[in-house]
């Protein structure tokens, strides 16, 4: 009897314990949002693989949604850690578990999204397109798509304008594809597997050279609002912080000046030459890729962006010869050749090896101050132009108030030097700083085409399975 009254006292002040601990743990305040990110150290971000949100190109990853997401991190003083689906469904169940903290993955912030996310403000506004072969039917309006064979991806907010134009026609009918991308959509209508797709204009923009024989003519809605999800359980702390940054981004043209470098160089369509770009791709490149490739061990820079700037040059002939006598696969010209040391511009090995140490020698002359992609695309003015033209553009910017080490101001004074009230002002005189500039347009688009194709079915050959 005595013994068991002993344990029980041990065994009341026990439990005595525990309960002012567990008072003690109670009344402590859960971490807000913002804190968990500051206490881990990191964001994460939920997002999505395409050319308008997350990729990976010569200087590492890239991306609108990943250079604002990588803003915000910076502004918070944290890492950022990037996390990729494709599966809508996932996106929304992974924010509202806690996985990621923000979902940034090109996301339209409908009303039904809303009823299960908190959305940011807008960063950028976006048009639904319809997709079609050049040879179907055109829609000019959703009714017209009874009986037609229609695709979009699983949970999407194109399957959310299709549900909502249902209750008006019964009769429209359309397969939701999980995990599909717009790529892979694309694809799907050009193999003639399905009639029309749904795509947002960025998109469309970015990779209608892709695809020339689809068009995009009829719009099925406007000023889509493309924002970051977050978790509404949350408290707002992280999201009022995202607001002040996506706010203050668009007031100091952060955001605009990221537009500009993703969609800034698309220039307007022109069937014929997307045609030729994609036979070329496939007939001339697969000749010549395997020397890219040497080339970019050999010099740095991606095989792609060397494959674009001799596209560019040359359409990939090796015996490509202009009205002044440069010529070859990179249009070296004699004096070029000698500096590196080569004796046949026409042989492709040569001049590629040649092109591509011509343009690292360039580009190491470029102040290394100045961060990429800006000095890639100097380097590549400076290939076109000269060096001593590209400085002058660079010494006029800064006369004029820009930043001379930023592409985007750069570009917008280089054809300021064919002017007599400019040149004469500068060191190296009269150039056609306006052809440099579309030449880079040209090599930039030529680049980014290589690298979704790599990511498309357009290189690997596959597709989406139907059910």
């Amino acid at each position: 009897m005595t013994v068991f009254f002993r344990h029980s006292k041990h065994l009341l002040a026990s439990l005595a314990l525990f309960s002012v601990l567990g008072m003690m743990l109670a009344m402590r305040p859960t971490p807000s949002a913002m804190e968990r990110v500051i206490a881990r150290g990191e964001l994460v971000v939920l997002t999505r693989s395409s050319n308008t949100t997350y990729y990976e190109d010569q200087h590492g990853f890239t991306g609108m949604e990943y250079e604002l997401a990588k803003g915000f991190a910076d502004s918070l003083g944290v890492e950022l850690r990037m996390l990729e689906s494709n599966d809508l469904s996932y996106i929304r169940y992974a924010i509202r578990k806690g996985t990621a903290d923000i979902a940034a993955a090109g996301l339209v912030a409908t009303a039904e999204r809303s009823e299960s996310l908190r959305f940011s403000t807008n960063y950028q506004n976006i048009d639904t397109l319809l997709v079609r072969r050049l040879s179907s039917p055109r829609i000019t309006n959703l009714s017209e798509l009874d009986n037609q064979k229609v695709a979009v991806s699983a949970g999407s907010s194109h399957a959310e304008l299709l549900i909502k134009a249902q209750l008006d026609n019964p009769e429209l009918d359309f397969q939701e594809v999980e995990n599909a991308t717009p790529e892979q959509l694309l694809a799907l209508v050009e193999d003639g597997q399905v009639d029309y797709t749904l795509i947002n204009s960025n998109s469309y923009a970015l990779q209608r050279a892709l695809w020339p024989d689809l068009i995009a003519d009829y719009t099925v809605a406007t000023d889509m609002p493309l924002a970051w999800a977050f978790n509404p359980k949350d408290d707002k702390s992280l999201y009022l912080e995202a607001q002040r940054y996506l706010t203050q981004a668009k007031a100091d043209g952060t955001t605009a000046k990221l537009e500009d470098r993703f969609y800034g160089h698309v220039e307007q369509f022109n069937l014929y030459a997307a045609r030729s770009f994609m036979r070329h791709m496939d007939d001339r490149l697969p000749l010549y890729e395997g020397l890219f490739k040497e080339a970019e061990d050999n010099s740095g820079f991606d095989w792609r962006l060397l494959a674009a700037l001799a596209y560019q040059e040359s359409l990939w002939d090796p015996q490509a010869i202009s009205p002044t006598g440069v010529k070859g696969l990179m249009m070296l010209t004699n004096d070029t050749a000698r500096q590196m040391g080569i004796s046949d511009r026409t042989d492709p090995s040569q001049s590629i090896s040649a092109g591509a140490a011509y343009l690292r020698r360039t580009h190491a002359r470029i102040p290394d101050r100045i961060p990429e992609p800006s000095r890639t695309w100097m380097a590549l003015a400076a290939y076109n132009v000269g060096f001593g033209h590209l400085e002058d553009a660079r010494v006029l910017t800064q006369r004029q108030g820009g930043d001379p080490d930023n592409w985007q101001d750069v570009k917008q004074r280089l054809p300021l030097l064919a002017k007599s009230a400019y040149a004469d002002q500068l060191r190296y005189g009269n150039a056609r700083g306006g052809q440099a500039v579309i030449y880079v347009r040209h090599i930039r688009r030529y680049y980014d085409l290589l690298v979704w194709a790599e990511n498309s079915r357009r290189r690997d050959g596959t597709l989406v399975a139907l059910n």
